[in-house]
């Protein structure tokens, strides 16, 4: 089973799919990508397929950059960031929950930052993805 509720390589989820398998945390999914748009732009949206194991994710970038990578699961999504050191210190600077420092804390490093992946299914959560995508895109 893949990570992504959306699994099939044929196509992308449409909207209305995307609606369907979110359910109220659509909701947040859409004010998290008004919210990108409005701070990032321009913004690029990208649906990638990354394979039986992962499925889709929608991944936003500014030029060349990647901000998140939005997966949709069901009746909640991910999101997931590649956090230099630096992305770090200012999102914890600018007071994330605790929860969210520690799963950021205990997150895999890799070469490109720590490999941080957020469930998300309320308000408080998505203002968490979006102090981290402030703070990646600060540094």
């Amino acid at each position: 089973m893949a990570l992504s509720v959306f699994d099939t390589k044929e196509h992308p989820p449409q909207e209305s799919e995307l609606q369907a398998a979110l359910g109220r945390s659509y909701m947040l999914w859409t004010d998290l990508l008004v919210w990108l748009d409005e701070s990032f732009e321009p913004v690029t949206r990208t649906w990638q397929f990354n394979g039986l194991k992962w499925g889709w994710s929608l991944k936003i970038q500014r030029r060349k950059r990647a901000i998140v990578y939005l997966t949709p699961c069901k009746k909640h999504f991910l999101a997931g960031f590649a956090l230099g050191e630096k992305a770090v210190a200012a999102a914890f600077e600018a007071g994330l929950p605790e929860e969210v420092r520690q799963l950021v804390n205990d997150a895999p490093r890799y070469g490109e930052g720590r490999g941080v992946r957020l469930p998300v299914r309320n308000r408080t959560r998505n203002a968490a993805v979006k102090t981290l995508a402030s703070a990646k895109m600060s540094t």
